[in-house]
């Protein structure tokens, strides 16, 4: 690979360089010479684009001191690859104050002892360089189609990184954003670590090819992208200096074959999700399924294998999602979700629409509960923290989670739970994320289906809330507060900041209303279910 770098050291074993001399800089003859440029004036700037060998015979240095050392430190700034300057009439000698900064800077500079012809050298050097480059050209349409057709092949990934080992005689590395990593030579696996860290802390907000150096090695970086997104990096690690451009221009083509090999792979895993969705979707809208594909998607069924129901709702108005657009996020969605479960334990089966995303979470254990309720609060803190990052927004999500089931045949049961779940938390009724958690809640729920609860409301509360409405009082919240004080009149008043006689004045109004003995316990508890009723159905006839 290093053949098709030329070197200042590479030009100085050229015909032309017999008479060259190297005064200076003699660390950096390992630079690489892109072009030659003859320079004659100090003003050059604009001139130069880095990697030139410089010519000239001094007409531009006769200048005084401060001004020559000027003229280098601006060569060696731009990136110039070394200044070779005629001894003549012009310029008799280096001055030892530039040698010494050509040192400090491996900067080359090399003397002609003798007169020689510039278009000579630049013609030879010229010459040398196009084949070179045409030779580089040759070599990677070469290269690409062999990476073409290593991406077709089984463990085509790793393939191309033991092609790239072949021609480099280095570690090659890719790491997916998701996946596990692939790396070759086998040794290489212990270096993975130090390449994920460098991912992390130095392109986590580029996607550019780049070079970084650490622990005496250089590993160059190349971004491997589809769908306009970056699905991970192409990674070599390598000592020695390579020429970066055919460096770079190598590692697209293979980054590139990797792509398509990743492009594939998720094509079919878009396929496998859109069947895994369509059987979620009727197991929870309660309609039949083949008994294949339920052991394909689902773990076989046993006395160990339990299920929860988990819905995410996303509450976002910005559903205004391309389909192309929506297909990607669909499956990205999906991906996420799924790993989340399995990193905590459990067997996911998912589904993602765009506000909705419902998840069969079947999970192993010797008892019914074993504190995976904990693992689910988990996967909740996680999602929200990815959800808060993409969003700007703390509340993005409600979660929904049902009870523990065995039979598929109660999805559809478990889906409608963990529904009215998200349904209180949007009302504030509850913060839980349990369905067996939500207590009175759940009869009332059933109540509430039935039509019976506006009417059980009615009965203990009619008297109550008729009055306030007529007199623009507040025996209702009277009545709701005394009941959670359980009859304390000191907290009572205290809560609702009133005087202890204000508060003796609507207690008695309130027995004239429901009858003196409300806070008996039979009675007591009555009144504390209508109030929770009454609560759930004012929320449930708010606009949304």
């Amino acid at each position: 690979m290093n053949e098709l770098k030329l070197t200042v050291q590479d030009v100085l074993q050229r015909k032309s360089f017999q008479c060259a001399k190297v005064i200076a800089g003699k660390a950096g003859l390992n630079r690489q010479v892109k072009w030659s440029h003859i320079l004659e004036t100090k003003d050059f700037e604009s001139l130069i684009n880095g990697g030139e060998l410089i010519l000239t015979t001094g007409v531009g240095l006769q200048l005084d001191r401060s001004s020559q050392l000027l003229y280098v430190k601006k060569l060696i700034e731009k990136e110039v690859a070394a200044i070779c300057i005629e001894i003549g009439p012009h310029f008799s000698e280096i001055p030892t104050e530039i040698i010494k900064l050509a040192n400090e800077h491996d900067f080359p500079i090399i003397a002609f002892e003798e007169i020689v012809k510039f278009v000579d050298i630049t013609q030879d050097l010229h010459t040398h360089i196009i084949n070179q480059h045409h030779e580089m050209l040759s070599q990677l349409d070469t290269l690409s189609r062999k990476f073409i057709s290593l991406s077709l092949t089984h463990n085509g990934i790793l393939k191309i990184l033991q092609e790239l080992h072949k021609l480099f005689q280095q570690n090659a590395f890719f790491i997916d954003k998701h996946l596990k990593p692939y790396y070759y030579p086998s040794e290489s696996k212990e270096m993975v670590g130090s390449v994920h860290k460098l991912i992390e802390h130095e392109l986590i907000y580029t996607n550019t090819q780049k070079i970084i150096s650490m622990h005496g090695y250089s590993y160059a970086f190349m971004p491997v992208r589809g769908l306009g997104q970056t699905w991970g990096y192409l990674c070599l690690r390598f000592s020695e200096p390579y020429a970066e451009d055919f460096l770079f221009l190598l590692l697209d083509r293979a980054a590139l074959s990797i792509a398509q090999i990743l492009l594939r792979n998720r094509t079919i895993e878009e396929r496998k999700q859109n069947m895994e969705d369509e059987l979620v979707r009727n197991l929870l809208n309660g309609r039949s399924c083949d008994e294949a594909d339920l052991h394909t998607y689902l773990p076989t069924p046993s006395k160990n294998m339990y299920y929860r129901i988990f819905v995410i709702q996303l509450n976002t108005h910005d559903m205004n999602i391309n389909e192309e657009d929506w297909e990607e996020i669909k499956l990205q969605r999906s991906m996420t979700i799924r790993a989340l479960f399995k990193q905590n334990g459990f067997f996911p089966a998912v589904s993602v629409r765009k506000n909705e995303t419902a998840v069969i979470a079947s999970f192993l254990s010797t008892e019914q509960l074993c504190g995976e309720t904990d693992r689910f609060t988990q996967i909740i803190k996680e999602i929200n923290r990815v959800a808060k990052n993409n969003f700007s927004d703390e509340n993005i999500c409600t979660f929904g989670i049902s009870a523990v089931y065995q039979n598929n045949s109660d999805v559809m049961t478990g889906y409608d739970e963990a529904r009215k779940v998200i349904a209180l938390q949007e009302t504030e009724i509850t913060n839980t994320y349990f369905y067996e958690s939500l207590g009175v809640y759940r009869l009332l729920l059933i109540l509430k289906e039935s039509n019976h609860l506006e009417t059980y409301v009615k009965e203990y509360l009619s008297p109550v809330i008729d009055y306030d409405r007529e007199t623009d009082s507040n025996l209702f919240e009277t009545l709701a507060v005394y009941l959670e004080c359980s009859g304390s009149k000191k907290e009572t008043s205290e809560r609702l900041f009133i005087v202890r006689q204000t508060l003796y004045h609507r207690l008695e109004r309130l027995e004239t209303l429901i009858g003196k003995d409300f806070m008996k316990p039979p009675n007591r508890l009555a009144y504390e279910v209508a109030i929770k009723a009454h609560e759930l159905l004012k929320n449930d006839s708010k606009p949304n």
